[in-house]
């Protein structure tokens, strides 16, 4: 579907930075903006410095990197970055408590969210426990019939036997389901925003506590099991005794810090990039062989976590049974993972298609009810509450603005929302369910979860776009394109590219470089599949640069091109490398392009 762009307003770019080769409205609706003359002035101290190449030097400046820092910031070291697990309020009681229970045999039950952030973190505690000898309960709330988080029945069917439930990426708002727990002590291991007072837990870990400083609050919740597993190791050695590996589990922190969407700066770059290269060794049986199910033949990067493992391993809890995934991140059995795989994969594929459906649907009803204000929100009877989440990001991500998707179930409702750079959304919706306008809401800056009634749909949509508005959420249509610099085509070559990525991995927090290419010609365009496009440009002189444009027929970007008649065209995308049948070659993943 041709998704219509917000109406920018001729007042949009008075008085900003020159738009970078005159681009101001290019195919997708977007300025494009090129590095300030002081981050030019700093690239070349950088080039000066070290002899790194200019486009990396440039990826560097513009993270604010300094010249002697540059080699240190290409390989980060995490014993460097990680911080004292002991600056968390309550770690040394939360470890102690877990360290007493593993001693005494007792029995403890793991009680976790069902995406992503929540499985790798259960399998993260559950393969600790299990390496000292303890076999832990697994719980994993059904999303539709119990919801986020803890729940009074589950909480208390559990405390009813064991002595110790550890909650992980979930509990810090669940007052009266950790009070249900009689009987039991409850350790909360999480990282979504938390309220004014706590829930009655022996122990709360979670950066984003209100008492906590915030400066660790870009962590998922596997990243806060991971200090509490260093916690608990540290502890073992001061008793003389050594344990479990730790290195080993980072594939797991850095598939639920790009699955959670958590941004890639600081000890998160660190631990994504040091578990990329525990999971190229396909060691852990799950990741293998669901790796092999989605037919990934190279190594894997931070696009295939967020975009190939995630979601199949978050598909278990949106359509299916909900403990699937983290069932096939814990697996030592090679036949469990791959019966588990196969049908995370199955529910991955009918997943798509539910939220194919419902996307189109929201789509347009958003764009009916208008896409200019600081809130994009739609609802529908029957939209499967697995997938509204996902088409939330859709709509955030098709106008630059937070966005809702809610399916209501009779007069039930439950939504999804998705928020953009610098629009706290999760502290929104907390507010709104504060003041009485949803029956329940949470989250954390970029993305939220609520339920609400019918007749409180309308009113809280309105307070939630008053309380984005004054964020500044919808203040501009479709976002400025940020360009790292200017290309030839004769410099698009595997080392550079390569040299290029070692400023990564890219993704949230820490998009990935994109390049300009200036007056090109289009030597061939041709589409692929329903609506991709495929393009080779030259600028006469060098060789051919093939490029490929995902969803271009989706904008006006795929008809610009494909009809471009011979004009010289200003194409704009990422470097990557194509590994295709045993070869690897340069190709531009292409994004915009404007008439030269």
């Amino acid at each position: 579907m041709k998704r219509a762009l917000p109406d920018t307003g001729s007042l949009r770019y008075e008085g900003a930075m020159k738009a970078f080769l005159g681009v101001d409205r290019s195919a997708t609706g977007r300025r494009w903006l090129g590095p300030s003359v002081e981050a030019e002035r700093q690239t070349e101290a950088m080039v000066q410095a070290t002899g790194l190449p200019r486009p990396l030097a440039a990826v560097l400046a513009a993270r604010g990197v300094a010249p002697e820092e540059a080699e240190g910031y290409l390989e980060p070291q995490i014993r460097a970055l990680l911080p004292d697990p002991r600056r968390l309020k309550d770690m040394e009681v939360a470890a102690a408590r877990v360290l007493k229970a593993v001693r005494a045999r007792e029995r403890i039950a793991i009680f976790a969210d069902y995406d992503v952030d929540g499985g790798a973190s259960a399998a993260l505690l559950s393969g600790w426990l299990r390496a000292l000898g303890a076999a832990p309960t697994l719980y994993v709330p059904d999303r539709i019939d119990e919801g986020y988080g803890p729940n009074v029945p589950a909480m208390a069917a559990l405390a009813r036997t064991h002595s110790l439930i550890v909650c992980v990426d979930c509990g810090t708002l669940s007052h009266a389901p950790v009070a249900a727990a009689e009987g039991a002590d409850i350790v909360v291991l999480d990282h979504h925003l938390g309220g004014e007072t706590l829930p009655p837990a022996l122990a709360v870990v979670n950066p984003n506590r209100q008492d906590e400083e915030g400066d660790l609050g870009h962590l998922c919740a596997a990243s806060v099991v991971f200090l509490m597993l260093v916690e608990l190791n540290r502890k073992l050695r001061e008793q003389g005794t050594t344990g479990p590996d730790l290195m080993s589990a980072l594939d797991l922190v850095a598939l639920a810090t790009v699955a959670d969407v958590a941004p890639l700066v600081g000890v998160n770059r660190a631990l994504v990039r040091q578990g990329l290269k525990v999971m190229a060794r396909r060691e852990r049986v799950g990741l293998r062989v669901l790796a092999d199910v989605a037919r990934m033949d190279r190594a894997p990067t931070a696009y295939h976590l967020g975009f190939l493992i995630g979601p199949r391993i978050n598909a278990g809890g949106r359509i299916g049974a909900a403990d699937l995934g983290a069932r096939l991140l814990a697996t030592d059995d090679p036949a469990e993972a791959q019966a588990l795989a196969l049908r995370l994969d199955r529910l991955n594929a009918e997943r798509r298609e539910i939220e194919n459906r419902v996307r189109d649907a929201a789509l347009a009803q958003a764009e009916a009810r208008g896409l200019d204000g600081p809130l994009v929100w739609a609802a529908g009877d029957g939209w499967h509450p697995g997938v509204v989440g996902i088409v939330a990001a859709r709509l955030k991500e098709a106008t630059n603005r937070p966005a809702i998707v809610i399916g209501f179930d009779g007069d039930a409702g439950k939504g999804s929302g998705r928020s953009v750079e610098g629009v706290d959304l999760g502290a929104a919706v907390q507010r709104i369910a504060a003041e009485g306008l949803l029956e329940k809401g949470g989250g954390h800056r970029m993305a939220a979860g609520l339920s609400l009634s019918r007749g409180q749909l309308e009113p809280a949509m309105a307070r939630l776009a008053e309380l984005l508005g004054r964020q500044g959420a919808g203040t501009v249509g479709p976002s400025d394109l940020a360009l790292s610099g200017l290309l030839m085509p004769a410099a698009v070559t595997p080392a550079l590219i390569e040299a290029i990525e070692r400023a990564g991995p890219f993704g949230q927090g820490a998009p990935a470089p994109r390049f300009a290419f200036a007056d090109m010609q289009i030597r061939h365009a041709r589409r692929i599949g329903e609506n991709h496009l495929r393009i080779a440009f030259s600028d006469g002189i060098s060789a051919p640069v093939e490029a490929v444009a995902f969803g271009a027929f989706d904008t006006p970007l795929g008809p610009l091109l494909s009809d471009h008649g011979g004009r010289p065209m200003h194409l704009a995308g990422r470097l990557e490398l194509n590994h295709w049948q045993g070869r690897t070659r340069p190709q531009l993943r292409l994004e915009d392009a404007a008439r030269a």
